[in-house]
């Protein structure tokens, strides 16, 4: 409970301090920041502790906010875009599969296990098909993984919120600030049976073994609900920000470098690597700009490499069109659950994967000792 109260405590002052300092979507990169900080710099008793049902609880609020914006409509429209979703997902992992020869070259490292590391999207399922391939270090993987996420989090609200973008940022906050009252006083009691059904297809979802159960199951849900014609009200800023913060903190305490051998060339190679993919990710949001009619803010949360969480986060920050987002990133998540697994278990036999990196023992050791990643 103490490392729980000193957690809380870094993140509200994350959070606090961000928004002192007008940084875009602080309460998600202030509590990611010191979260961090905290675990890096505290004693071992006093080390930052996040439960991750709070996680679970944050991801139930998004998906029930993203599920509020996918409309019939919506739906229609992106079944139009399906072959371009097709050609954005698999440039984007063509792309990367580049950097990550480039990055195994430069390293040392074997490149199934680079490979595996810079999958864009889909922590948990990376690690899991990590730790069942046989030769995989879960470590590097790990590391990798938590290491894109983080900075595509920090990095891509001080673009969306640029004037490359439009530098909405004031615009919307500005908007969210102006509802707040409306929103309080339409929440209840329409949000309580809403909330039970959320929490309910989150949980089955989980039984199901969907990807990322806890944000797709209540958003579907909601979807749903929403279509028929019921009464939905939309999630007042400040409980989006509690979101924000349960997420963030969580991510900053994912990251571990302490464990990993020679880590300040491996964090300046995870660096450029990734800056080189939000480059790329870039040229695809120019790209999508010229098949289709999308916003560019709405373009790039569509095409950057990270969770669909905090892209739809940003999304509802900036007013982007959250569904085009959102549905372009599920799009990503469900083709990586399905079609880069075995393809990537053929690449590593063609390639002599399994006589890559490490021992089983040592795999299991690098990632059953993290809070944080045990049975996800």
């Amino acid at each position: 409970m103490i490392r729980f109260l000193i957690t809380l405590a870094l993140a509200l002052t994350g959070g606090f301090l961000f928004t002192l300092l007008q940084v875009p979507l602080s309460w998600l990169l202030g509590p990611m920041v010191f979260a961090f900080l905290g675990s890096r710099l505290l004693k071992e008793k006093l080390r930052p502790e996040w439960p991750r049902p709070i996680r679970d609880t944050a991801l139930i609020m998004i998906g029930y906010s993203i599920g509020l914006s996918l409309t019939l409509d919506t739906i229609r429209q992106m079944g139009h875009q399906l072959p371009t979703m097709v050609l954005m997902t698999v440039l984007l992992l063509l792309f990367s599969g580049l950097i990550a020869v480039t990055f195994a070259k430069l390293s040392g490292l074997p490149l199934p296990t680079v490979l595996m590391g810079f999958i864009p999207g889909g922590l948990s399922q990376m690690v899991i098909l990590a730790e069942d391939t046989k030769g995989i270090d879960v470590t590097v993987v790990t590391f990798l993984q938590v290491s894109r996420l983080m900075m595509i989090i920090f990095c891509v609200p001080l673009l969306v919120f640029s004037p490359l973008f439009g530098g909405v940022h004031e615009t919307a906050k500005a908007i969210t600030d102006g509802a707040e009252g409306a929103h309080w006083a339409a929440l209840f009691p329409s949000i309580v049976p809403l909330a039970i059904a959320c929490v309910t297809a989150a949980l089955l979802a989980k039984k199901l073994k969907v990807p990322s159960a806890y944000l797709l199951g209540p958003m579907i849900a909601t979807a749903i609900i929403h279509g028929v014609g019921a009464d939905a009200p939309v999630l007042p800023s400040a409980m989006i920000n509690a979101a924000q913060l349960m997420i963030g903190t969580y991510v900053g305490l994912l990251l571990r470098p302490e464990i990993m051998k020679n880590k300040v060339r491996m964090m300046l190679l995870a660096v450029a690597s990734g800056i080189v993919l939000l480059v790329g990710a870039f040229g695809l949001t120019m790209l999508l700009e010229k098949l289709h009619a999308i916003a560019p803010a709405t373009a790039f949360l569509s095409m950057a490499p990270g969770g669909m969480d905090q892209m739809g986060i940003m999304a509802k920050e900036i007013h982007a069109d959250v569904a085009i987002v959102s549905c372009y990133q599920l799009f990503r998540i469900w083709f990586i659950y399905f079609a880069v697994p075995p393809l990537l278990r053929l690449i590593f036999k063609r390639i002599g994967g399994d006589s890559g990196t490490g021992t089983g023992a040592g795999t299991a050791t690098g990632t059953a000792g993290h809070p944080l990643l045990k049975n996800q």
